[in-house]
């Protein structure tokens, strides 16, 4: 087999790009970043029709393409499991990567970044992504969710209960992965790409224990118009954190900064009265804001 891969090219500094080889399944599987198969006469070069290839990407913990894992064979070999071989092969040389090769800074000219919280838009260096809302939640939920979903959770997550068909929600999925230019993994929905989001941005400042980050960066609630379950779940949870940090700070400034963004919210309102000195003229702010809410 070593021989006969020999003659067609298929050794150490060969070249498998398309330029060289024509189609094949090590060109396919780099430049989408998706495992591929090529059988036989698939391939464009004549002397491929005589294999098949079985190709699948690796990624580095940044979503990095490293390079491939490839299987190939005679084509009278072929075996309906070599694909399924492959990918598993791959994942757990992606999961040993991940606790052996050091995180690498992205680059951030290329980095995704999301601003969900009191905004709705998604950006690559200078430019808006053109996203649909649907997609924009699916962005933030992977965003915000690192391990990624399996394809029945994240479509829970979307539309609930609603009767929503396989094939559109696979194509909101499919739009978001072409905007990205790759940058989801398949079998569960994860993200393989760079991608700076201002909610999960809060919730580690939250975790680190640094409200006064998290309070610079809450500009809102998250997606405000979205109905998403999940989105609406993460909202949620986004808002009593910040609350919870507020009233847990003492600092009075933290009280009076999130009292602007709630001002029906009467026990913050009071919380920065308790902070205040007696002299200090921030007081009749809060004072009057506490007013309020107790009025209404």
């Amino acid at each position: 087999m070593r021989r006969r891969a020999e003659r067609v090219n298929f050794a150490p500094g060969g070249r498998w790009d398309e330029q060289a080889m024509g189609t094949n399944a090590l060109s396919l599987a780099l430049r989408t970043g998706r495992p591929h198969t090529v059988f036989s006469a698939e391939h464009l070069v004549s002397a491929l029709h005589g294999w098949v290839c079985y190709c699948a990407p690796i990624h580095a913990p940044d979503g990095e393409v490293l390079g491939v894992l490839d299987l190939s064979t005679t084509w009278d070999r072929s075996h309906p499991l070599a694909m399924s071989t492959v990918r598993s092969l791959v994942s757990a040389i992606e999961a040993r990567l991940g606790t052996q090769l050091p995180r690498r800074a992205p680059d951030t000219e290329s980095r995704v970044r999301v601003h969900c919280l009191g905004a709705e838009r998604a950006e690559r260096g200078d430019r808006t992504l053109s996203l649909r809302p649907r997609q924009l939640e699916i962005l933030t939920l992977l965003a915000l969710e690192p391990d990624g979903f399996s394809p029945p959770r994240l479509r829970e997550a979307l539309y609930g209960d609603r009767p929503v068909t396989a094939s559109t929600f696979k194509a909101e999925i499919s739009h978001l992965r072409r905007a990205l230019g790759g940058g989801i993994a398949t079998r569960r929905y994860a993200l393989t790409t760079p991608v700076s989001c201002d909610a999960a941005h809060v919730l580690r400042a939250l975790h680190r224990g640094d409200t006064e980050t998290a309070l610079r960066l809450y500009r809102g609630p998250l997606l405000p118009r979205s109905e998403a379950p999940g989105i609406e779940e993460w909202r949620t949870h986004l808002e009593v954190a910040v609350r919870e940090a507020v009233l847990a700070s003492a600092l009075p400034e933290h009280a009076l900064r999130y009292g602007a963004r709630a001002p029906y919210d009467a026990q913050v309102h009071e919380h920065a009265l308790r902070l205040l000195g007696p002299g200090d003229p921030r007081r009749a702010i809060a004072a009057g804001r506490l007013s309020t809410a107790l009025r209404d």
